[in-house]
């Protein structure tokens, strides 16, 4: 069983705390060095304590989702003989009402466009068995509850 982790920081400063007017800003620090400013979204809380400059967790939920449909995708393209040139998503969260009445991502549709070099591109139906197959075998997305659709784009 594989362990994975990152650090999150955030430090009031002089400023008000109680009145709930203080910055939501704060950092990710990752394994391998790499750090990020996160924010709650500005849909969530209002700017100013909102930093729209900054990651919030819900992009990084869509992201992720996308992040691992996109390696598994290469993955499996690969095994099955596509070269693929290029790997472009543009995926969209809907945060909704969920059965329960709660406030929660209720879908998420990723939408990659795939390239793949002049030695042969899969026909429509094998593209959609790569995208099928990366999408069962997503560690995130087998990891939540929230519906996920892949539209793959022209």
């Amino acid at each position: 069983m594989a362990t994975y982790t990152a650090t999150l920081s955030w430090e009031r400063g002089s400023q008000p705390f109680l009145d709930q007017r203080y910055s939501r800003r704060h950092r990710w620090h990752f394994d391998g060095g790499i750090e990020v400013d996160g924010s709650s979204s500005p849909h969530v809380v209002p700017l100013p304590m909102s930093a729209t400059d900054a990651i919030d967790p819900e992009e990084a939920f869509v992201a992720s989702l996308s992040s691992c449909h996109l390696l598994w995708f290469l993955s499996i393209a690969a095994k099955a003989g596509y070269v693929v040139d290029r790997y472009e998503d543009a995926p969209v969260g809907l945060m909704g009402r969920n059965a329960a009445g709660k406030l929660a991502m209720t879908a998420v549709t990723l939408r990659p466009r795939v390239t793949f070099s002049s030695a042969g591109a899969p026909s429509g139906a094998a593209l959609a068995d790569l995208h099928h197959q990366a999408h069962a075998s997503c560690f995130i997305s087998n990891s939540v509850l929230t519906t996920v659709t892949c539209e793959p784009q022209p």
